[in-house]
């Protein structure tokens, strides 16, 4: 098939803005990992997406996809000229969010007969599809993609969309990628990233601001720390340089037990090296984050809220605590940092979910049937 993916922003030029925040978004790693895994089964994919700088090209080939950078403020026109005329051959459109000129494409494809899927990667992106014509225009997809249960019901009691036509479908993670370690392997990830062998070490690795909670994190730390004095806590992601200097801050009352790593290419060791995964986020579709996380045979403490209560079940792969509930979060911490035994079971019970749910052999494989519905079978493969 020749499947176009539509997303707000792609490889936009700049990796961070100028408080410090990454400004790659989850929904862009989605797209080139979606449009990658769908590469590898044999399928041609054109990703079509602002322009947001001068100095980025309106058309390039990275890794294999077809890149359309869309100008402004003519994206509308823009779009329909090139779906009637360079890109007439795609089969079937996919679009990632509720970019606003993706309305056009979906009224490209109802003219040509072409079937749309609208994954909704946020619960901030579900639409009530009486509010205005771009509202109602999204409302006409043939098929729609919830990445966790609490999109689905937006999408039901909102939106309006007939149960159906919706999936739900995470993005999956390339679990190969984040295998569970041995001790051996453990030990010698923590030497070299000169950590001591013994203590217990709790992570957070996402970006660090507001809406990931790591103001509620700040609170807890003093009192996991009254407790447990010998443990460490990892901050790993790129965030708001004031954040960042605070938990700093923060370390230096606390005997140095905070690492503030920043932004990494591959996390992958830091999860390795890890007791406990620690996620106290206002906001969620479901976290790619947790996901790897739990792959590497990690338990996990979360925020009851969106794709993270979909991800935990709670006492099996770790515990759900309402987000900004600070005393409940430090029990939970300190009930596993106590407890080896339950951390290794939930470790195991969480990656073999991971991997039997939501591995990209799983996921694209059902993405790809969604996607083909509605393409004539000569032109799916």
């Amino acid at each position: 098939m020749k499947i176009g993916l539509f997303v707000k922003d792609f490889a936009i030029g700049k990796k961070f803005s100028k408080d410090g925040i990454p400004t790659k978004s989850g929904a862009e790693f989605h797209a080139e990992n979606h449009a990658k895994q769908l590469m590898r089964l044999g399928h041609h994919v054109t990703i079509m997406a602002k322009k947001r700088y001068f100095f980025t090209k309106a058309r390039e080939n990275i890794d294999g996809i077809d890149l359309v950078r869309l100008h402004e403020p003519s994206r509308g026109l823009e779009i329909i000229l090139r779906l009637l005329t360079t890109h007439r051959d795609i089969d079937t459109f996919y679009i990632l969010g509720t970019p606003k000129f993706a309305v056009w494409a979906i009224l490209v494809a109802q003219l040509l007969h072409k079937p749309v899927t609208l994954s909704l990667t946020g619960n901030y992106e579900i639409f009530q599809s009486r509010k205005n014509w771009r509202m109602r225009v999204f409302s006409m997809c043939d098929h729609y993609l919830a990445l966790s249960e609490e999109i689905r019901h937006g999408l039901l009691q909102q939106g309006g969309i007939p149960a159906d036509k919706i999936t739900v479908l995470g993005q999956g993670i390339a679990t190969a990628r984040f295998p569970v370690p041995s001790v051996a392997q453990k030990l010698a990830l923590r030497r070299k990233y000169r950590l001591p062998a013994e203590a217990v070490i709790v992570l957070f690795c996402a970006r660090v601001v507001y809406d990931k909670g790591i103001d509620t994190a700040e609170k807890i730390w003093p009192i996991i720390h009254a407790r447990f004095p010998k443990a460490h806590f990892l901050v790993v992601g790129g965030g708001k340089n004031d954040i960042l200097d605070d938990l700093r801050n923060l370390s230096a009352e606390q005997d140095n037990t905070i690492h503030v790593i920043g932004e990494v290419d591959d996390p992958s060791e830091y999860y390795q090296m890890a007791d406990l995964y620690f996620f106290p986020s206002r906001h969620e579709g479901l976290p790619t984050t947790l996901m790897e996380a739990m792959s590497c045979g990690l338990p996990s403490v979360v925020s009851d809220i969106g794709g993270c209560s979909d991800l935990v079940e709670e006492g099996k792969s770790g515990y759900r605590v309402e987000a900004e509930d600070v005393a409940g979060f430090a029990e939970k911490i300190i009930a596993l940092f106590g407890d080896t035994e339950r951390r290794k079971l939930m470790g195991q019970y969480a990656a073999a979910f991971v991997r039997k749910k939501h591995d990209y052999q799983q996921v694209i494989g059902r993405l790809e049937e969604i996607l083909s519905r509605g393409v004539p079978s000569r032109r799916r493969k």
